[in-house]
């Protein structure tokens, strides 16, 4: 008989963001998100930035995260992201200066000198952590 709780664990290069008993979990794979329970099969995937997402009996709780792996296990979740933050640890109003600098930046069609892919990713980063925020002070997706 499968658990009825799966382990998340999220981990970047430079801590251990997360390590809690849930009974969901949500990532953001290279082609949509994957959904996860107890007892999931065995599979490796990549990770894009966007939004993790886990449900526990008192609610669903958000982290941004900047690309990773994620390996799945019946009894275990593991993330190597770039960079994750739990909603509740984002500061917003870096995030929105980001978010803004980024839209400028790909505004500026015709200025050769722009990155746009690293725009690109900036944004995406920034929207992330802008969502995770929000959904993070309420507790619930």
């Amino acid at each position: 008989m499968a658990s009825e709780k799966i382990q998340l664990e999220v981990v970047t290069p430079e801590r251990r963001v997360l390590k809690e008993d849930v009974d969901e979990v949500q990532v953001p794979g290279l082609n949509g998100y994957l959904g996860i329970l107890p007892g999931h099969a065995p599979l490796i995937s990549r990770l894009q930035t966007g939004e993790l997402s886990y449900r526990k009996s008192q609610g669903t709780y958000f982290l941004s995260i900047v690309s990773g792996y994620c390996e799945v296990l019946p009894d275990k979740v593991t993330v190597l992201a770039e960079r994750a933050e739990r909603g509740d640890e984002v500061e917003l109003e870096r995030a929105l200066a980001s978010k803004t600098r980024a839209e400028k930046r790909l505004a500026d069609v015709s200025n050769p000198e722009i990155d746009f892919a690293r725009a690109s990713g900036s944004l995406q980063r920034a929207l992330a952590r802008i969502s995770a925020c929000h959904k993070g002070h309420s507790g619930l997706g």
